[in-house]
């Protein structure tokens, strides 16, 4: 295909790009990749998606900031399909690779921010849920469990913390169930039962698809699937993975990006009339050269202080001695120079960053937060596992290139 099938948008019917809700602004920094982007909570975000979709299926109290009720009238089928790692300035790239994709975006697309930080758990999270991070408390990649010194990776949560009192707040598909919502979840048949997925799908009959292939066959099989209101949430995570262990752009991250395309085309034909899709990504990516990453474990400085280090190397959260705030941020602002933004847990929260965050997730945020500008990191050679630090492509911080994402909306 060289672009959008002509059933992507009906005639009279308005372009997502005249939904209702601010598009991310210009003046915000998204025209530029290594812009700082505010996450647009509440207006054009991660977090805004399913209950629009839900609003739009009918659910009682759903709200829809994205004026999607309008643009999918009719519509009685959504799938809602996550592309991880693709980020609304990683599309120019993907074109040669994915026609689709690229007609999609010019013709049915906008652009959405993730929350912050912009990475899988913590988007995952945003977009099951919909709301800000600050509320569901999958703060970040990798947190300190308040209380201890252990440090939680959401990839690896196995059940401990138990997830629902680790993430609290009811899941959208769990508010469609509720309402008489078909619900279905489609994703890699190993995340099944994970900590990570009970926090963000919890509420939807979960079928196991092991490629592209699968996730498109049995997502339009759940659709297909009876006659009443219906939601299928899919997620695939190739082009994250190999944007991460070979860089954007790299002949597998092209490959990638092609199976993408294939997958978009398959699940555009495939739409019962009914139907519509709904694409997005958690977040997007950026190469960081060798010569700009620093090491915390290998410099004295960078430890002096700090009793826990948690996030990841975009964005880092500091657990610091009783007293030692101040000579942290200092220590670690003179050692990154502009490399980073060095702040407190107190000023970022005030800032909005995570949405209102309740007293019990506050101490899952370092004391003191690093935040990476341009194409910087911040590894820790021997705290973490060593494939951490021998990725190419990382994010996680507030840069337009991880924060913009696209939201892609089609019709059957």
């Amino acid at each position: 295909m060289t672009g959008p099938p002509e059933h992507t948008r009906r005639p009279g019917v308005p372009s997502p790009w005249a939904a209702a809700g601010s598009p991310v602004g210009a003046d915000s920094g998204a025209s530029d990749p290594y812009g700082i982007l505010a996450p647009q909570y509440g207006v054009a975000s991660l977090a805004d998606i399913l209950p629009a979709a839900l609003a739009a299926l009918g659910v009682p109290g759903a709200t829809d900031v994205l004026g999607l009720t309008a643009v999918l009238e009719g519509v009685r089928r959504i799938a809602v399909l996550l592309v991880d790692g693709l980020g609304w300035h990683q599309i120019p790239t993907a074109t040669p690779y994915a026609p689709t994709l690229a007609g999609l975006t010019a013709t049915v697309g906008r652009p959405l921010t993730s929350g912050f930080p912009s990475t899988t758990p913590t988007s995952l999270v945003t977009l099951g849920t919909g709301t800000a991070p600050g509320a569901h408390g999958v703060l970040g990649f990798t947190l300190r469990v308040p209380g201890t010194d252990r440090v939680l990776n959401h990839l690896d949560w196995a059940g401990d913390p138990e997830p629902l009192r680790w993430q609290p707040v009811p899941t959208q598909l769990e508010r469609a169930q509720a309402a008489g919502v078909r619900v279905t979840v489609v994703s890699r048949p190993e995340f099944g039962g994970s900590g990570l997925t009970l926090a963000a799908n919890r509420g939807g009959d979960y079928r196991g698809a092991a490629d592209a292939d699968e996730l498109g066959r049995e997502m339009l099989a759940a659709l297909a699937a009876g006659s009443g209101p219906t939601l299928v949430s899919g997620y695939h995570p190739d082009l994250d993975r190999r944007g991460h262990l070979s860089g954007v752009d790299s002949a597998p991250w092209r490959a990638a990006a092609a199976d993408v395309d294939r997958l978009l085309a398959r699940l555009v034909e495939g739409l019962p009339p009914d139907a519509a899709l709904l694409v997005t990504a958690d977040h997007g990516q950026l190469d960081i050269p060798p010569e700009r990453r620093f090491d915390l474990d290998a410099d004295p400085r960078l430890r002096a202080g700090v009793t826990v280090v948690a996030g990841e190397p975009r964005v880092r959260y500091l657990h610091v001695r009783p007293g030692a705030q101040d000579d942290v941020v200092a220590t670690w602002s003179a050692v990154l120079g502009a490399a980073a933004r060095v702040t407190t847990r107190a000023e970022l929260v005030a800032a909005g960053w995570f949405g209102p965050v309740p007293e019990e997730h506050l101490g899952r945020i370092g004391d003191v937060v690093v935040l990476c500008n341009g194409d910087h990191a911040v590894l820790a050679t021997r705290s973490e596992p060593p494939m951490a630090s021998r990725l190419v492509a990382y994010h996680g911080s507030d840069t337009a290139a991880e924060m913009m994402i696209p939201l892609l909306v089609v019709r059957g």
